[in-house]
């Protein structure tokens, strides 16, 4: 029987697998832990017999055979390579891991079908969440397919159309908070258990776990892991999920080696980045943060010291980029490579970038970028500037004189 529990990054208290806890008594973060050597022996073979999603990796992942599972057959997301976008980096060999591929369009999916999974198995009677647009969105699918009422609150002026929309049309109930983010997550962390619902945003622990399934995916679609994985940090749980996964790859022998996790943060929400760079024993929060990418507009990310672990025990990196460079970096994906990504997803290409030119990382190694959301997810106007359409009268001569202008450009 597969071992699963809960316990505190911090003083390391244990808690049962079905206890419904967020923080450690003492105040720290709880991981979900899998008695890793009590497992049979597991192989890259056995993996590959499967269908290619997040279930794939069961063994890794903490359930039992019988088990409800819920799923909309996310991850089996995309692995590109792009040559020309390299080029345009200055770099050799880069990957582009495009979770815009998943069912409601973002990396949330992955942590949402574990997550509603163990709500099930614990017999919750609703679900909530806080957020900036897609972990609502994931949510209010996974809780649809579940049957389970769905309750989500989000900030009233920045969050996302088209995600908004889709928690709409899932069936949540939306409300709007004439607040931040983080304003809305410390409101609905505090009633949760007073009116008898479970908390799925990433402060949860098993929303992590399936999170961690992105770094399974990379090694087994790579064939090897790579020098440098990049990823876009927002709230901090997925950059220490995808760690998380490599860890557990290395400590059954599925691999010899980890990767460096590379965190990305906007300049107007880099709270993380600045506690990295300048050394603090903790974080400073940005009370009004302010980015084009609203998916990582955080300025208090709720999961900031398993992110620290993360880039300190990989040798990791971090960097924050402007507005003007997630831009930039979000129309050469598309315009080089045909893959379209929000502008939060941007951001992990517009850091490698400057990681590069800074030589901070080595252009000849192996670089994976995880581009985390659909280019639909947030079609802002301004990011398109200088690229509007021509508009034009329904005249032959004129329509072949613009072509053929085009044709010169």
């Amino acid at each position: 029987m597969k071992k699963v529990w809960q316990e505190c990054i911090e003083c390391h208290s244990v808690y049962g697998a079905d206890v419904v806890k967020y923080k450690c008594d003492c105040g720290g973060l709880l991981e979900v832990r899998i008695d890793l050597e009590s497992l049979d022996s597991i192989s890259w073979d056995d993996f590959r017999s499967r269908k290619f999603n997040v279930w794939r990796y069961f063994e890794l992942l903490p359930f039992e055979d019988n088990e409800r599972i819920v799923s909309l057959d996310e991850g089996g997301t995309p692995l590109y390579k792009c040559e020309r976008l390299g080029k345009w980096l200055g770099a050799k060999d880069v990957y582009i891991k495009y979770e815009g591929a998943n069912p409601t369009g973002s990396f949330k999916d992955r942590g949402m079908s574990v997550g509603i999974t163990k709500a099930l198995k614990i017999g919750v009677k609703g679900v909530a969440c806080a957020s900036t647009g897609n972990t609502a969105a994931s949510l209010a699918a996974y809780s649809a397919k579940a049957g389970i009422p769905c309750i989500v609150l989000v900030p009233r002026q920045t969050v996302a159309l088209g995600k908004l929309f889709q928690a709409i049309l899932y069936g949540a109930k939306v409300v709007r908070l004439d607040g931040t983010f983080d304003e809305a997550l410390s409101l609905v962390w505090k009633i949760v258990d007073e009116v008898g619902v479970y908390l799925l945003n990433s402060i949860n622990p098993w929303r992590l776990e399936g999170q961690k399934t992105v770094a399974f995916e990379i090694v087994d679609q790579l064939g090897k892991v790579p020098r440098y994985v990049v990823l876009p940090v927002g709230n901090c749980g997925n950059i220490s999920a995808v760690w998380k996964g490599f860890k557990e790859m290395k400590a059954i022998d599925l691999t010899e080696s980890a990767p460096l996790m590379v965190g990305i943060q906007a300049e107007g929400a880099s709270p993380f980045v600045d506690l990295v760079k300048e050394g603090h024993d903790t974080l400073r929060p940005i009370e009004a943060p302010n980015t084009i990418a609203s998916a990582i507009r955080i300025g208090k990310p709720i999961n900031w010291k398993k992110a620290l672990f993360a880039v300190k025990e990989s040798n990791g990196l971090v960097a924050k980029v402007s507005d003007a460079e997630i831009i930039e970096a979000q129309r050469m994906l598309a315009s080089l490579e045909g893959i379209g990504v929000e502008p939060a997803a941007a951001a992990s290409v517009a850091g490698t970038k400057k990681l590069i030119e800074n030589g901070e990382i080595d252009a000849s190694e192996t670089i994976v970028c995880i581009c985390t959301g659909n280019i639909l997810k947030d079609p802002n106007p301004e990011l398109i500037k200088g690229l509007e359409p021509l508009d034009v009268t329904p005249n032959m001569e004129l329509i072949r004189n613009v072509f053929t202008s085009l044709l010169k450009q």
